[in-house]
């Protein structure tokens, strides 16, 4: 990609991936948008954009339909409610989906980190995840994941995941990052 000051992270600026995703995103000159809601605290003070209430009820959705995609129930259902709609609003701006997590046995993706997933998964949208336990990097493709290394090829991208991000897990981030965009800048 020749201009990365046109191309622009979607996230959620939280401790672990989505911090390092930033790091990355602000040392290769992208933009960076954070996406939060009042009383929440993240770890990414880079372009925080704030949802306003009727912004944040954009990205409303059934926690019964979100425990049924997920395969499984959410006991604070109301303190995850405005994670899950702002996890809409870095889903619906960004092209393509990276995430560093854990892939489930019946493909979801663990904990919120899943509903992001899914969301890229009910966009269409092109969507890779790093799973920390078998170290590798997988893409949705065909309704399975399939091992392929992946490149940001987007003007806009999402970038997720853990807040239990291993040393692993940070190598592919930068990685990722090499692949797209070269070397990191001096």
């Amino acid at each position: 990609m020749a201009d990365r000051s046109q191309v622009t992270l979607y996230s959620g600026g939280h401790k672990g991936a989505e911090a390092e995703f930033g790091k990355f995103a602000e040392r290769w000159g992208l933009q960076e948008v954070n996406f939060s809601f009042e009383g929440h605290e993240i770890e990414r003070t880079r372009g925080v954009r704030v949802l306003s209430p009727a912004e944040l009820d954009k990205g409303d959705v059934s926690m019964e339909i979100v425990s049924t995609r997920m395969r499984r129930g959410y006991s604070k259902a109301d303190k995850i409610r405005k994670v899950i709609q702002s996890i809409f609003h870095m889903v619906n701006n960004g092209y393509q989906v990276f995430a560093i997590g854990w892939i489930q046995p019946d493909s979801t993706v663990k904990g919120g980190t899943g509903w992001g997933v899914e969301l890229a998964k009910l966009f269409n949208r092109d969507v890779s995840v790093y799973d920390q336990e078998r170290m590798s990097w997988f893409s949705w493709k065909n309704n399975q994941w399939v091992a392929e290394a992946p490149v940001i090829s987007e003007k806009t991208f999402v970038g997720t995941g853990t807040r239990n991000l291993s040393d692993d897990g940070r190598k592919a981030i930068r990685e990722l990052f090499e692949r797209s965009f070269g070397p990191a800048p001096k």
